[in-house]
Formats: C-alpha cells, sequence, structure tokens
C-alpha cells in the first residue's frame, strides 16, 4: 500500500469546504461565524450540530460527537483514514500523489486508534460525568465555558480504574494502552491509568490526529502538568501544542507566538490571535524551532516576565536564532500570563504588548542597562559574555553584523574586537563572577561583579535614575523643574527625555510627543524601571551627583595638593552621594589600570 505525503494532507484538509461537504447530508444554517443543523448521528432534530469553518471543525452539543473532515468520513462512511483522506482530496479536486515507501498498514495504527478512543470518552466524561464536577467548576473560574472546552477536545479523566474498564469494554488490548501512553505498569507489575484527576489537553500531530495528552492536576499533589510518555506516535520535543491549526495562520501572518502555557494557547485563538503554538512544557527543543522555521521566518516571544519567563525566553530566542528566524519579545506587565492579559483587558491589551515588542537582542541589552551593567567599565565585560552567546547563534549572517554593530556601539568596544571574542569561542568558556558566563541576564537583585561593597546609588548613571524617579512621581517630577538644569544632562538622548518631561503638557505615565526614536526607546527602557516604587528614594543621590559632577571634574583636575583637599571636602560636606559616586568612578578607573597603564577600557 503506498502513503500518502503528508504536505498533501496538510494540503487537503486547508482545501477541504467543511461546510459543503457536511452539507450534502445536513441542512445547516448559518449562526454567526459557525453554521448549524440537525445531528446526523444520534438523530437530533434540533440545531444542535455546529460546523465550525474556521477551525476545520464540527460539533454536537448534545451527543459531542466532533472530529474534522476526515473523521466526517471515517464516521459517516465507515472508511480508515488514509481512505477519508482520499476521499476529501476526491472532492476537493486534489491529485494524491502516491509513494510506495511501505508495504502493508501502518504499524502504529492501532496507537493512534487506542488514543482516539480515549480521547473520545475523556471528552465525553468531561462533559457528562458528575466526578468531572471539579474540573467543570476549575474551567468556569478560568472563564472558559463548559461549551468551548468541549468544541476544544478538552476532557477529564477521573481517578480511580475507570478508564481501564471502559477501555477493555471497547475492545482496546491492554498491551496497546501501554504502548500509547494511556497506562503506566509499576514494579510489581500492575497496570494503572496514566492519567488521574486532571484535565487533559489534546495534542495533535500536523496531520490533526491526537497522539498524546497534557494533563493538569485539580487538587493538591505533583506534578502540577503530566505529558503522555514517549511512544511511536508522540515526541514532546517534536511537536508543539496547537501547530496543526495555527500552521495556516502563521503561514499567513508569517510570524508565530510562542507562548509557555496551553492556557495561553487557547485564551489568544478564541480571542481571534491563531498564529500562536507553545512548547510542551518543556524548554523549546531544535526540533521544535526546525519546525516553526518551515512555516514561519520570524516569532514574538509572549512568555512571563519574572526570572523563568526571561530565562525560557532567551533560550527559546537563541535556539530560533540558529534556525534562521528572526525574534522578537514581547513584554507582559508584571504578574501578568497572555491568559490573564487577555481575560482582564481583552485583544486591546494583548495588541499593545505586541505592537511594543522588540528584537531579542535588544531586549536582552535593555535589562543589562537596567540593572547598570553598562555604567562602569568593570560590568561591560560581563555584559557582553551574557550578549556573545545570542550573537553568536543567528544565523542569518546579516542579522549577526547588526548584533555585532549594536553591542559593540553600547559596550564602547571596537566591532573587531568582538568579532575576534566570538571566532575565539569567548562568553562560551569564560568564568565570570565565579560562574560560567551562560548569555542570561541577570536577576532582580544583579550579580553584577565587585558591586557588593560599593555604596547605594553609586554604580547607576545619574541621568538614568533621575529620570526614572521623574517618570515614577509627579513629586520628583516637580523638583526636577526647579532643581535641575537640561545643561547637567551630558548623554543627549537623556537630555531628550528630561527637557521632554518639563514640558507642562506632559501627562504622568505617558510618552511625552515629539521625541527622537532612540530618546523614544529610552524613554521605554525607564519607564519600566520607574515601576519598582524603591528607585524614587535616590531621587537625591542623582540629583546630588548631576550637581557636583562637573565640580568634582575640576577639583580633580588641581595640581596643588592643598587647594584639592580643600575643595574636596567643601564638595563632600555639600554633596555626600556625590562624594561616594566620585570614589566609585575613581576606583573603577584604577582597576582598569594595571601596573599605571591603561588597557583602552
Amino acid at each position: 500500500m503506498s502513503m500518502i505525503p503528508d504536505e498533501t494532507i496538510e494540503q487537503v484538509r486547508d482545501s477541504a469546504d467543511i461546510v459543503g461537504l457536511i452539507g450534502e447530508s445536513v441542512t445547516l444554517k448559518r449562526t454567526g461565524s459557525d453554521y448549524r443543523g440537525p445531528c446526523p448521528f444520534h438523530g437530533g432534530t434540533h440545531r444542535n450540530f455546529a460546523v465550525i469553518p474556521k477551525k476545520g471543525r464540527y460539533y454536537c452539543f448534545v451527543c459531542h460527537e466532533s472530529g474534522d473532515v476526515f473523521s466526517w468520513f471515517m464516521k459517516r462512511l465507515g472508511l480508515s483514514y488514509p481512505d477519508a483522506v482520499r476521499e476529501a482530496a476526491r472532492r476537493t479536486g486534489i491529485v494524491i500523489p502516491e509513494r510506495a515507501e511501505r508495504a502493508g498498514p501502518d504499524p502504529r495504527e492501532p496507537l493512534f486508534g487506542a488514543v482516539a478512543v480515549a480521547h473520545d470518552w475523556f471528552s465525553r466524561q468531561l462533559v457528562e460525568q458528575s466526578d468531572a464536577k471539579i474540573a467543570r467548576e476549575y474551567l468556569a473560574g478560568r472563564d472558559l465555558p463548559l461549551d468551548t472546552a468541549a468544541v476544544l477536545g478538552l476532557g477529564f479523566a477521573p481517578a480511580g480504574k475507570s478508564f481501564l474498564t471502559a477501555m477493555a469494554a471497547l475492545g482496546i488490548d491492554d498491551r496497546i494502552l501501554l504502548q500509547a501512553g494511556l497506562t503506566a505498569q509499576r514494579e510489581d507489575g500492575t497496570v494503572t491509568p496514566r492519567f488521574k484527576g486532571r484535565i487533559l489537553f489534546p495534542i495533535h500531530d500536523l496531520r490533526g490526529r491526537v497522539v498524546g495528552f497534557g494533563g493538569r492536576l485539580l487538587g493538591p499533589g505533583e506534578p502540577k502538568y503530566l505529558n503522555s510518555p514517549e511512544t511511536d506516535i508522540f515526541h514532546k520535543g517534536k511537536q508543539l501544542y496547537n501547530l496543526h491549526q495555527a500552521k495556516g495562520p502563521i503561514r499567513k501572518e508569517e510570524s508565530v507566538i510562542l507562548v509557555e502555557g496551553y492556557f495561553d494557547v487557547i485564551r489568544l485563538s478564541l480571542a481571534g490571535v491563531e498564529h500562536v503554538v507553545a512548547p510542551l512544557g518543556t524548554a523549546l527543543t531544535p526540533d521544535q524551532a526546525g519546525l516553526l522555521q518551515r512555516f514561519a521566518p520570524a516569532a514574538t516571544l509572549l512568555y512571563d516576565s519574572d526570572q523563568p519567563g526571561l530565562r525560557a525566553t532567551f533560550r527559546a530566542g537563541d535556539e530560533l536564532l540558529r534556525h534562521g528566524v528572526r525574534v522578537r519579545v514581547a513584554t507582559l506587565p508584571p504578574g501578568e500570563d497572555p491568559d490573564t492579559l487577555v481575560r482582564t483587558g481583552g485583544i486591546e491589551a494583548l495588541n499593545l504588548v505586541l505592537r511594543d515588542a522588540i528584537d531579542l537582542l535588544e531586549r536582552k541589552i535593555q535589562l543589562l542597562e537596567l540593572k547598570g551593567w553598562f555604567e562602569g567599565v568593570e560590568h561591560r565585560r560581563a555584559a557582553l559574555d551574557r550578549l556573545l552567546p545570542t550573537i553568536r547563534a543567528t544565523a542569518d549572517p546579516i542579522t549577526r553584523e547588526l548584533y555585532l554593530s549594536l553591542a559593540a556601539k553600547r559596550a564602547g568596544v571596537s566591532k573587531d574586537v568582538l568579532e575576534s571574542e566570538l571566532a575565539a569561542g569567548g562568553a562560551g568558556g569564560l568564568w565570570v563572577g565565579g560562574q560560567r558566563g551562560s548569555g542570561e541576564v541577570p536577576g532582580p537583585r544583579g550579580n553584577a561583579p565587585h558591586a557588593s561593597n560599593r555604596p547605594t546609588g553609586a554604580r547607576t548613571n545619574p541621568e538614568t535614575q533621575l529620570l526614572r524617579a521623574m517618570i515614577a512621581s509627579q513629586e520628583w517630577l516637580n523638583r526636577a523643574r526647579v532643581e535641575i538644569d537640561p545643561d547637567l544632562f551630558e548623554n543627549a538622548r537623556f537630555r531628550e527625555v528630561f527637557e521632554a518631561l518639563l514640558h507642562p503638557e506632559t501627562v504622568e505615565g505617558q510618552m511625552p510627543g515629539g521625541l527622537s526614536d532612540d530618546a523614544q526607546l529610552s524613554w521605554s527602557r525607564l519607564r519600566e524601571s520607574a515601576q519598582d516604587g524603591s528607585q524614587r528614594d535616590l531621587y537625591d543621590n542623582a540629583a546630588q551627583i548631576l550637581l557636583a559632577r562637573r565640580q568634582y571634574r575640576e577639583m580633580d583636575a588641581l595640581t596643588d595638593p592643598g587647594e584639592k583637599r580643600s575643595r574636596r571636602a567643601d564638595l563632600r560636606a555639600r554633596f555626600p552621594a556625590a562624594d561616594a559616586w566620585y570614589e566609585y568612578q575613581k576606583a573603577a578607573l584604577k582597576e582598569t589600570r594595571p601596573s599605571g597603564r591603561s588597557r583602552g577600557a
């Protein structure tokens, strides 16, 4: 028997007019974006049977039969899966290029069949059984109505052994259940259901066949999420949740949105954002990145903004860059995930986040800047060690060249030096602060070298600190209007932001109008860090440094030791925070000049 190529099956599914094909035997009437009619499976007379063209699926709200165009032909005409594909292709006018690769039926068919039967049983448990009340209440608490969950194919695995009893009654062999990952065998030989007391999310292959499940535990216990084990049809590191539905929209958008969880995917899909997928509870693998590269040249990472989420973001981003995919990072508000963001703020809130997405390396630089990793010469080496892995991962030569230029400019080093470092394998084998450079950004407290004994505020650029305080509080903005002259700013971008903030029409928390592109980027970075209210307390230190900075430089240039000491004592009395900053700058400069010779820092 010949085998139908996967790409042909995808073409048939995408081209088939499911409304027209089902409408040949069911009287359908349009209701909104769906079509309704009497169910042909249980012989209903009311319009409880829905055909959903946007999803390419059908569903009955009474008997809960569901599936795609291939399932329709299999159930209505009694066809096998390959014959159902051929029938749909014939009706659609697609010629199937048969290729003889294997004699006889696919040996995996019993596994596909067992998982399909189990999926149908789990789906009915969620809708029909009293034991599933806890699951229905949990879904309702997450604003996911039961009818919607049923259409999506979600299920419930009850505790106990009712699953084993049901499968035996349906004639599914115990050995097949074990091979399909639906049961587990203990050391004593006892067989038990793999999933118990969990909401189940069906995981499909590219052909749309259910190959495994992700289970969310209800109640205490571990692990919270449990996937099917590796089987002949399920490979966690090679498949992505929702790709079977999202691949068409991904091709159309020429981009994919990558999120972390099942509920995130569902919420975005229900909101009309369909080009979204998720890894299956693990870090993005090379196989998954290669799979995405087949469908889209670009990706937006929409992971949580906490430290685990940031680590996952940059690992996934680097993996996608290795496969030539352009990567942007969308930053969620603190404490939000895509599911909660859309539930509370709607599609408008999501669009705002996606609109502000920035390039992966720029996001890494942004976070390093917020933690002060470019504000002292001694820290720049460590900052570059966190940027180099991303640059090295970049397969696209143009993007790599742009990244090199950007990192060199921001760190104040020669681009040639960075290229030499990459060629020599820099950062991957360097020891930084007692730990091998990983390319990750520092956590909330940072781990900048030699930072532990520095005075508070001494490592921070006073211009950025003052602007953060002004953005965070109207009180500090009003003080700056009186106390600080724009000429005290030495960075042109920061001076532009400062002058814009002083404008009387500036609204607290909103970007001032008329900023250049560079100043807008600076303002966005400053605003993000200004959300931390503790930074307001450093306004006085930053103001002191700005007011005294030039005077300290003039003092430092004096040649008479007595005059210099007297001037220093006067400045220390008037600007104690600036004096601590001066000490730090002198120490940092000294550390870059071993034996009195500069290393060109």
